[in-house]
């Protein structure tokens, strides 16, 4: 039976629920078990009676189409997964359950209980869950949906239109979307949730508890930023955890960490991509330049004679730019001894900076994606090198990464980021958010960095104050962030209709 991939993934996150419901009976909370349990009960009966009902139809729409299931499992199936978080909870609205389901699937993890002592464990759990499923999902759609349309990144590398690829060009867009699908879900699924799981055990080695042990290596694999005891300063195992999961970031950088499937290069180098080396250099370059800022600080206060201060403020600014880099969004727990040294205020402005460029195409991270990054760097090096010598043949080799109009892509797409800031945070600014709080809730997330909202800011903004409106807005903001503009528009194309 060839079922949609909409009905499929509802049946993947309707069994998931058994997984919190068993957890709460181990903890001996028989109502959230019990919410958990009927919920996940009711959406496999009707997966299953949709099924029946669909019988031995073919699903007609071919890759578009599941890209609209996409859409469908970002933007309606919040619904249904927060009907378990509501019932369980009983002290919110079902708008803020669907609000922070939305923000758990889209990996923007966006925290709208402030206090981690509201939720229950389960409940702690069932959010760490979906957003990892979440990343999961976006992880094969983005070689088996996103690449063969040229979307999501692809684009700049890819010799087909966005939204349409290469029409019968290469044996990948000639083969079925669904053996596609399957084949790189075989591939990819185990290997995302190994490298879950050998995170997890490391957690538990370093000292951390359980629960925080899982949902930290879920969120850093999805890049969600969900934890159950408020990030970093609320975990026990110290830097060594944050090393570990310093570690695990790097699979946000660049695709070619896991996979070469959708590389366009016939021999890919880990060492030679673009995007992991850009990451680098912002990842050991604006530390250090923060360290310096920080340093000469220190000295106008008399506060450099403590070395273990200063390594700490290093190690600190190097976590925390890796962590918003990849738009994961934890914050070093040496952070605030960072600030303490130097006796200066959080750069926020730097880690919005960080989010919007965001990490590696194919991978779980957001932003504009810094293959992108890389595009826009060669075609400005370009224009520079014609302004010297116009009649110049241009001698900047990106391999065959980028595209002829790769560029002009990437800048269009910028534009299309930068248009999409501008709608949200005036429809933002219109309910009543002041500017600049509606320019942090706007970046944070388009770019699926829910963290910035309570660091960002010079006062963390508390999103349960927010109107119903504005959450609305923040929902679509959230889905457009992930699944990206291009994408969107590319819903629109005739030949999703065409065979009808």
């Amino acid at each position: 039976m060839r079922l949609p991939l909409s009905l499929l993934i509802w049946g993947l996150f309707a069994a998931s629920m058994f997984v919190p419901a068993s957890y709460a009976v181990v903890r001996n909370n028989h109502p959230a078990s019990q919410s958990f349990f009927y919920s996940g009960l009711l959406g496999l009966v009707c997966v299953i009676l949709i099924a029946l009902s669909l019988g031995g139809r073919t699903p007609r729409f071919g890759t578009l189409g599941q890209l609209m299931s996409l859409l469908f499992a970002f933007a309606l199936l919040p619904v249904y997964l927060a009907i378990p978080m509501h019932d369980a909870l009983q002290t919110t609205s079902f708008l803020n359950a669907y609000f922070d389901m939305v923000s758990a699937i889209t990996t923007t993890g966006a925290d709208l209980f402030a206090d981690p002592a509201r939720l229950s464990p389960p409940l702690h759990l069932w959010r760490a869950q979906v957003g990892w499923m979440g990343g999961m999902m976006m992880w094969v759609a983005a070689s088996a949906i996103l690449a063969p349309l040229s979307l999501g990144g692809f684009e700049v590398t890819a010799r087909g239109q966005p939204g349409r690829g290469i029409s019968g060009a290469t044996r990948m867009q000639r083969a079925d979307p669904r053996k596609r699908l399957l084949r790189i879900s075989v591939t990819l699924v185990p290997i995302y949730t190994a490298l879950t799981l050998i995170l997890w055990m490391l957690l538990l080695i370093s000292g951390e508890t359980s629960l925080t042990a899982l949902s930290h290596a879920m969120s850093v694999m999805a890049t969600s930023g969900i934890s159950p005891v408020g990030g970093m300063n609320g975990a026990s195992a110290g830097i060594a955890g944050e090393a570990l999961m310093f570690l695990f970031l790097f699979f946000a950088l660049s695709r070619l960490t896991f996979s070469t499937d959708t590389s366009g290069a016939a021999s890919a180098r880990l060492d030679k991509d673009p995007e992991f080396r850009i990451a680098l250099l912002l990842i050991v370059g604006l530390p250090v330049l923060l360290f310096l800022r920080h340093w000469l600080a220190s000295l106008e206060i008399g506060a450099t004679e403590d070395l273990s201060q200063a390594l700490r403020a290093l190690w600190g600014a190097v976590f925390t730019v890796m962590s918003f880099l990849t738009t994961t969004g934890f914050e070093s727990a040496d952070w605030d001894e960072a600030r303490q040294w130097s006796g200066l205020g959080t750069p926020g402005l730097i880690l919005l900076g960080l989010a919007v460029i965001g990490g590696g195409v194919a991978t779980t991270a957001g932003g504009v994606k810094l293959l992108r990054v890389y595009a826009l760097y060669l075609n400005g090096l370009r224009e520079m090198q014609l302004l010297v010598h116009p009649s110049s043949v241009s001698s900047i080799k990106s391999g065959d990464r980028i595209q002829r109009d790769g560029a002009f892509i990437a800048w269009v797409f910028f534009m299309l980021f930068a248009m999409s800031l501008t709608v949200i945070c005036l429809a933002l600014t219109a309910l009543g958010v002041s500017f600049e709080n509606a320019m942090v809730l706007s970046i944070a997330t388009l770019s699926t960095t829910g963290p910035l909202i309570e660091v960002a800011a010079q006062t963390p903004i508390r999103l349960v104050e927010l109107g119903p409106w504005a959450k609305a807005v923040m929902c679509v903001a959230m889905v457009l962030g992930r699944l990206e503009t291009l994408a969107i528009i590319a819903l629109f194309t005739p030949d999703l209709w065409r065979n009808r």
